[in-house]
C-alpha cells in the first residue's frame, strides 16, 4: 500500500508540475531586457516533494517535468537547458537541506540560482562563447528573488499539508 501512495502522490505532483510549467508558460515575460527568467512555479511542488516524501521522488518527478515539459512547450534545446539547470540545482537542494543549516527558502534561492548557472554553463558550452556569462547577474537577482518566493509558499505548504494523513 505505501508504494501505491507514494506512486500516488508522485503522479499528482507531476501533474500538478506540468500544470504549473503550462500556466507559466502562458505568463508574458517578466523582464523582457534578459531572456530565460522565469519564477519556477513547478519548483514548488519539487521542494515540497523533497522535504516531505524524500530526495528519491522529488528527482525522478523533477526530471520528468523537465523532460515533459520540454515536450510539451519547448524544443531539444530547452530541455539541454532545462535538463543542467534542473540537475545541477537539485544537487544544490539536496546538499543544503542535509546540512540543516538553511531555512526552505534558503534552499530554494540557491536552487534558483544553481538552475541558472547551470543553464548558463550550457549556454557556453552549445554557444561556444563564455560573453554570455555576463547573463548571471541578472539571472542570480531573479534567482534570489524567485527562489525565496517559492521557498515561502513551499514552506506554508510543508508545514500545513500532512502527506501521512492522506
Amino acid at each position: 500500500m505505501k508504494k501505491a501512495r507514494i506512486l500516488a502522490y508522485m503522479s499528482i505532483s507531476l501533474a500538478l508540475c506540468i500544470i504549473l510549467s503550462y500556466v507559466e508558460y502562458l505568463l508574458p515575460p517578466i523582464y523582457a531586457a534578459v531572456p530565460g527568467i522565469k519564477l519556477g512555479l513547478a519548483n514548488i511542488v519539487v521542494m515540497f516533494l523533497l522535504y516531505k516524501c524524500g530526495p528519491w521522488q522529488a528527482f525522478v518527478v523533477s526530471m520528468l517535468r523537465v523532460a515533459l515539459s520540454s515536450l510539451l512547450f519547448g524544443s531539444p534545446l530547452t530541455l539541454a537547458y532545462s535538463l543542467s539547470g534542473a540537475i545541477l540545482s537539485f544537487i544544490v537542494m539536496i546538499l543544503l537541506k542535509k546540512t540543516s543549516a538553511f531555512t526552505t527558502c534558503g534552499v530554494s534561492a540557491a536552487a534558483g540560482v544553481s538552475h541558472n548557472v547551470g543553464q548558463i554553463l550550457m549556454a557556453i558550452f552549445i554557444l561556444g562563447t563564455k560573453e554570455i556569462a555576463y547573463y548571471l547577474i541578472p539571472l542570480t537577482v531573479s534567482g534570489i528573488i524567485a527562489g525565496v518566493a517559492v521557498g515561502i509558499v513551499s514552506a506554508i505548504l510543508i508545514k500545513k499539508i500532512d502527506v501521512k494523513k492522506y
